[in-house]
């Protein structure tokens, strides 16, 4: 089991190209096809336009987390399934930190055994620190 590992953002190239090279060669699979949908899907997101006030901070695990949320995608979704329920709960202590939706930290590293590297987004809140699996908060979501 892997202990907190929160990096600062542009310190992983190798282990990024890495991940890419795991994604490019499992692109067929269920899996694979998921998480594209996703890329392109983050993508289409990324370009609207920002939002305005109130809001000042917008996460995208998928950019930071997205080592540990292939790691979930891998593990959980390699068969067809009757129902696929989507989405990301809206707390700052679930998704925001493990990259696993409506996954808190305690539940996705121990129960699910969910790992992989979490680094830290661009614009993060001061009061909303991403920890990643050591985050020691619940989310009550």
């Amino acid at each position: 089991m892997e202990e907190r590992t929160v990096m600062e953002p542009g310190l992983v190239a190798e282990e990024e190209e890495e991940e890419e090279k795991e994604e490019e060669e499992a692109e067929g699979d269920l899996a694979g096809q998921f998480l594209q949908l996703e890329k392109e899907l983050s993508a289409l997101l990324k370009a609207l336009e920002p939002f305005g006030e109130p809001v000042s901070h917008v996460y995208h695990p998928l950019d930071y987390a997205w080592e540990p949320h292939c790691h979930f995608v891998r593990s959980y979704c390699c068969s067809p399934k009757r129902v696929l329920f989507l989405g990301m709960n809206p707390g700052p202590f679930g998704m925001a930190q493990t990259g696993v939706p409506f996954g808190e930290a305690w539940h996705v590293r121990e129960w699910l055994q969910i790992h992989g590297k979490v680094h830290k987004p661009s614009g993060e809140h001061p009061k909303r620190p991403v920890l990643g699996f050591g985050c020691p908060r619940s989310e009550v979501s």
